[in-house]
């Protein structure tokens, strides 16, 4: 029986060519080499990558026998996942690879810009002695603000506290315990901003999270703070970041992460790149010895253990492993019900119960438990989220998970709820189900309203007191913003007399046009919802 093939698309350590034993035939070929890639790729059972090589539609389609994409780092930018989804080939990444060198980076930008180290360095390299037009400041007794306390955030917490900075932190997600255990205390994000003298941003790049940074929060920071982003390009606003600097508005930054990559001078980012006090790093937040090893030795497990049939931990599209067909549809939707959980809790997550009623009863959905937190945290923290990795976030913020499974389901044929207590002290649940022969995914309840609406990219969530005219009001906002309600549902009134609306609409609506729908129905819970696909 011939072996499984497996080919190195680009340069990876030895030992992961060691990881993957002798179990499997390897091939090597250069992946940035389109026309040497995709004849490569045709008979392949498995292949390995870094960033050079793109693994698009056309280069899955062209491998028939392909199972497995493996990037030995953590994006995934050249990767179609939704190609690989449709065509039934796994992807599996390294997620934890880079977390230390990352943290790591963050602290080295912190030092520079407190001492001016890159500048000083310049300045003597070209001939010059000039000590005093490079004094700098002292990390001692000042205050560094994490936005963004993932695990990352917990690591670059660790390594500050020793320098004897007081360590604040603005993350939605977390709760006051697990802050607690890491020595920082957790602020809103304005309180953050106008404390802190350092403040280093480590959140998940999302529409909502896209320019986050900006000239309002820039305007509430001290002339003396530096900002730093080792995470994603684009989570602050690099016209207002440029703004700010030159200004005097804030000190200084440190970036090793753009919008576009490399800057390009028709970019915001380039002019950033000859301010005086910008300190800049080509993305180097992985480029270690010990990640890049650590990452090809993962992604080398994970290739063993999907070709061999066993469950794998960092496959962000499946989950792997024996799972019976009727359980199968289900996981993408229950992710998805877990990101509609997620953007509508309105504090932490203290406790979850993920209830599988139905036919489904009779089957192992143990997968289903690992697919609502990973949905739940698919937004809400900056690294890559898998199967493996939900559990271990829901378990560092202190959070109890249940699976219940009965069989008794009254209304649907399977329904899996969400349950959910916050840090409030509220209860929080959503229901759905796959409806009809083309098992469609559906929200059927949200918090008792019965509910049915098809899931899609874009969602609107609103409650209110009911009365004549709502649909109207908000109908004409979006209307005149040219948005396009494609679905609308509106659910009965509860006991207090608020009704329920969700709405899908064909894009994202702009925060403007959301501050006036809520004012103008009076909501008391209003949620803009995007689904990202898995």
């Amino acid at each position: 029986m011939s072996k499984p093939v497996v080919l190195i698309a680009e340069e990876l350590s030895p030992a992961t060519i060691d990881a993957l034993g002798p179990d499997f035939e390897i091939r090597t070929v250069d992946g940035a080499d389109r026309s040497a890639l995709l004849p490569a790729i045709a008979d392949v059972d498995a292949i390995l990558i870094r960033s050079a090589t793109k693994v698009d539609a056309e280069a899955i389609a062209a491998a028939s026998r392909l199972k497995v994409i493996a990037r030995a780092g953590v994006g995934l930018d050249n990767v179609d996942i939704k190609a690989a989804t449709a065509a039934g080939v796994m992807v599996v990444n390294a997620p934890t690879s880079n977390i230390i060198s990352a943290a790591e980076l963050t602290v080295g930008h912190i030092l520079s810009l407190a001492r001016h180290i890159p500048a000083a360095h310049a300045s003597l390299a070209s001939g010059a002695w000039k000590r005093s037009s490079f004094t700098g400041t002292e990390l001692f007794e000042k205050t560094v603000g994490i936005v963004g306390l993932g695990r990352i955030g917990a690591l670059i917490a660790a390594r500050l506290q020793g320098f004897g900075v007081t360590v604040v932190a603005y993350d939605p997600y977390v709760t006051p315990t697990r802050a607690q255990q890491l020595g920082v205390t957790l602020l809103s994000l304005e309180e953050l901003l106008a404390q802190s003298d350092f403040v280093t941003i480590h959140m998940p790049k999302t529409p909502e999270t896209t320019g986050m940074i900006g000239t309002e929060q820039f305007a509430l920071m001290k002339p003396t703070a530096y900002v730093v982003n080792v995470a994603r390009g684009g989570l602050i606003d690099e016209s207002a970041l440029y703004t700010a600097l030159t200004t005097g508005e804030i000190a200084g930054a440190g970036l090793d992460v753009f919008t576009s990559e490399p800057p390009k001078e028709d970019g915001t980012a380039f002019p950033l790149l000859s301010l005086p006090n910008v300190v800049v790093t080509p993305h180097l937040g992985a480029s270690t010895d010990e990640a890049q090893e650590k990452a090809g030795i993962s992604v080398a497990r994970s290739v063993k253990l999907a070709l061999e049939g066993d469950l794998v931990p960092d496959a962000v599209n499946v989950a792997g492993g024996v799972i019976d067909p009727f359980v199968r549809p289900g996981i993408a939707l229950v992710e998805q019900l877990g990101q509609v959980f997620s953007g509508l809790a309105a504090s932490a997550l203290t406790s979850l119960d993920i209830e599988v009623r139905g036919e489904l009863a009779a089957y192992d959905v143990s997968v289903y438990r690992l697919a609502a937190l990973k949905g739940i945290f698919t937004k809400i923290v900056s690294e890559n989220v898998s199967y493996v990795n939900a559990p271990l976030f829901a378990e560092q913020r202190g959070i109890e998970t249940r699976l219940i499974v009965e069989a008794d389901s009254p209304l649907y044929r399977n329904i899996t709820i969400l349950r959910g207590t916050l840090s409030d002290g509220s209860v929080l649940t959503v229901a759905g189900t796959l409806a009809g022969t083309r098992m469609v995914p559906k929200i059927v309840g949200i918090n008792g309203y019965e509910i049915e609406v098809p899931i899609e990219q874009h969602h609107v969530v609103m409650r209110y007191a009911d009365r004549p005219g709502i649909v109207a009001i908000y109908g004409q906002k979006l209307g005149e913003a040219g948005i396009n309600i494609a679905g609308l549902f509106v659910a009965q009134p509860d006991a207090s007399g608020r009704a329920l609306s969700v709405l899908t609409v064909d894009q994202p609506v702009p925060d403007a046009i959301l501050d006036d729908m809520r004012d103008a129905v009076g909501a008391d819970l209003f949620r803009q919802i995007e689904i990202t696909e898995s």
